[in-house]
């Protein structure tokens, strides 16, 4: 046998795998139109699909390599790439928001618009519900912005305007990664690869309700076996798309129960409704005979309950009654239908059709009657790769594999890449968790390791998110790596010669001790005296009890004068800075502990004295003021309580920095050199607080 030509790129080679049959269509585009050059379908041989989705992936994919093996036969040629739509069945729309705050007013770019809208669809993945293991992944069907605010003032645009608050609503829809992965497995299992990928109701409505008609309030309800998807347009746009679980499907079901019928044999009665008599065989293997008035009768009230959920759905989405409606799919060819939905939405029954009508403004054919309503969706996926309409997404490429795409438009690369299952953490990565720890009252805060950063490239050049993606692009993607969480132990705090008594949590440990966020370190100033071991092959003794830690030198403590803030906001303003470090400073990882002033009494004792009987330190006169600068201003300092020193944490608050909207690093110096936040200041030090150049 000759070997058959292979699919050029001008071949347009379509799949509709629907819940009750797959129809197959092939053509290609002239002058702007889809010429349809064969169709073929063929039913399920059993239920292998339910309301949409694909339960059998065997069963499908043996249905669809029939199809296509008689295409192939009908046009002598060999189809390699199809095109195929998703059900909306499981469609998840959620909302959401997102906001970035500048330090000063900034021109808003494309990039900064880019992350804002990120952002938002990100905060609306994160609405919609997992599975018990969380793992559930849902694929980006598109979004809408719903609302910009500059400065909490409405505006339809940011691009260009400046300002410092920026803020984005947006309504985004999702499919369950289970209905998309399962399409791609009957493709894959049907020797075929996918060259486009939309969903149901978009390429159904691009059949039947072309662009330059959508300037009317207009509603299309395809109405499968499984079920009716329905998408509102007007003022030249697509507003919406809803899905009903009700459809063809409940109208056989209808007919199984009353007549005791298979199946199989239901879907035949109902189009038979027109005949004198209706003979069939129950299933127990009875022949029996009805009028094709009584199964028309029958089916009145499911078709009456399809009706009004339609007319309902319609209603909710669209705010009312439309302009006119189009039914389309198989199942809107039951008799009577169309008078019911024109019933229950309380319209004219004249501006309730069949859809068919509009099919020759986008598609053609020499060869067959296209005026059918079931043919929308597999015509709509033939037109909407071949007209475009789905950005030539087929072309595009992923890490080498098709990319799955759904939107019609132009297409950024982060909108291709959260389509594709990636979130904005993988574009802009984690942080690792911060250690926050308290410290003789202290609080101190280490920042996570810092993410490495996604790889993004587009035909071989570094990109930016924002990028458009056009027909034949590639892009190279690999995900950014979380950072590492931030690990202290005691010696890392305290300093490798800290000689001292240290307890975390109240109880003695040992430098080595890993800290855990939350833990609450004291530092003692004599040594711990412990018992001995016991020696070797002696019996154990009565347990020593354990030293308890003695009272905290109060001298270390801060100031609390009127004149001061209250301590825990300093703490607060160093965990603020640390958060937007860019790299942790050396000296701040083993910061020592601050020296206890030289006025202290310090009493030897051979064991820590309980804290029953513990005498307080005596409390020395209040210590001298200093004068240091301050980027680049003379600023003296009361003396401390005490005689306690000053360490640069103490001038945050006299720095001018806003640490409540912190959004990049500080700069700590001290005499030209890096520092901590614990270094002691001493007269006439020059100190610089100031933010990191961007």
């Amino acid at each position: 046998m000759a070997k058959r030509k292979p699919q050029d790129s001008g071949t347009i080679f379509a799949l509709d795998i629907g819940t009750r049959s797959i129809i197959g269509v092939v053509g290609r585009v002239v002058d702007e139109r889809f010429q349809v050059l064969a169709i073929e379908k063929e039913e399920h041989g059993k239920r292998a699909m339910l309301d949409g989705q694909i339960e059998d992936i065997v069963q499908v994919a043996k249905v669809a390599r029939r199809v296509t093996d008689r295409l192939e036969e009908r046009l002598d040629c060999s189809l390699e790439r199809v095109c195929v739509a998703a059900a909306g069945r499981a469609l998840r729309t959620e909302h959401g928001s997102y906001s970035m705050e500048y330090p000063e007013v900034t021109r808003v770019t494309n990039d900064a618009i880019s992350r804002l809208e990120s952002g938002a669809v990100s905060d609306a993945e994160s609405h919609i519900g997992q599975d018990q293991d969380g793992q559930r992944r849902f694929y980006l069907v598109g979004y809408t912005v719903a609302g910009y605010r500059l400065d909490h003032y409405p505006m339809t645009t940011l691009r260009n305007h400046n300002g410092q608050l920026l803020e984005a609503d947006v309504v985004a829809t999702f499919l369950p990664g289970e209905v998309v992965e399962s399409l791609y497995a009957v493709v894959e299992a049907s020797g075929l690869e996918v060259a486009s990928l939309t969903l149901e109701p978009i390429a159904a409505l691009n059949a039947a309700i072309p662009a330059d008609l959508r300037l009317l309030n207009l509603v299309l309800a395809d109405i499968g076996a499984g079920t009716s998807d329905i998408a509102v347009c007007r003022d030249g746009t697509v507003v919406g798309y809803t899905m009903a679980t009700i459809a063809g499907d409940e109208v056989t079901e209808e007919l199984m129960r009353l007549y005791l019928v298979p199946f199989a044999t239901a879907e035949r009665m109902k189009t038979q409704m027109d005949a004198p008599a209706v003979v069939y065989r129950d299933v127990l293997g009875l022949e029996q005979s009805v009028s094709g008035g009584e199964v028309r009768q029958a089916v009145q009230k499911p078709a009456r309950l399809l009706a009004q959920e339609i007319a309902q759905r319609v209603s909710s989405l669209n705010g009312g009654a439309p302009s006119a409606i189009f039914l389309a799919g198989g199942g809107s060819k039951l008799e009577g239908l169309r008078e019911l939905v024109a019933e229950a939405l309380d319209m004219d029954e004249n501006r309730v059709a069949l859809a068919g009508n509009n099919y020759d403004i986008t598609a053609f054919s020499e060869e067959y009657d296209l005026n059918d309503p079931e043919l929308a969706t597999p015509l709509g996926i033939a037109v909407s790769a071949g007209l475009g309409l789905i950005s030539d997404s087929y072309r595009i490429l992923l890490n080498g594999q098709p990319a799955k795409l759904f939107r019609s438009g132009s297409l950024t690369v982060l909108e291709l890449l959260m389509m594709n299952g990636y979130t904005s953490a993988d574009l802009l990565g984690r942080t690792g968790k911060s250690l926050s720890v308290t410290v003789d009252g202290q609080r101190m805060t280490f920042r996570g390791q810092p993410a490495t950063p996604c790889s993004l490239r587009l035909n071989g050049q570094e990109t930016a998110p924002s990028a458009l993606v056009y027909a034949g692009d590639s892009i190279e993607f690999t995900p950014a790596v979380p950072g590492l969480s931030a690990q202290r132990t005691l010696k890392d705090l305290l300093g490798v010669d800290f000689a001292k008594g240290v307890s975390v949590n109240g109880r003695w440990a040992d430098l080595d001790t890993p800290l855990n966020t939350g833990d609450r370190i004291s530092t003692a100033d004599q040594p711990v005296r412990r018992p001995p071991p016991p020696p070797l092959q002696e019996q154990p003794k009565e347990a020593v009890p354990e030293p308890r830690m003695p009272r905290r030198v109060e001298a270390i403590r801060t100031a609390e004068g009127p004149e001061r803030r209250p301590p825990l906001q300093r703490p607060e303003a160093i965990r603020r800075i640390e958060e937007h470090q860019e790299t942790d400073p050396k000296p701040a990882e083993t910061p020592a502990p601050p020296p206890a002033p030289a006025e202290v009494e310090r009493r030897p004792t051979p064991e820590p004295i309980p804290s029953s009987t513990s005498q307080k330190s005596p409390v020395s006169a209040q210590g001298k003021s200093i004068q240091v600068m301050l980027n680049g201003q003379s600023l003296i300092l009361p003396g401390k309580e005490d005689g306690v020193p000053y360490y640069v944490m103490d001038l945050l608050e006299h720095s001018g920095i806003d640490f409540d909207n912190l959004d990049r690093g500080v700069e700590l110096q001290v005499n030209g050199s890096n520092c901590s936040f614990t270094q002691e200041l001493k007269a006439r030090d020059d100190v610089v607080i100031r933010y990191l150049e961007k």
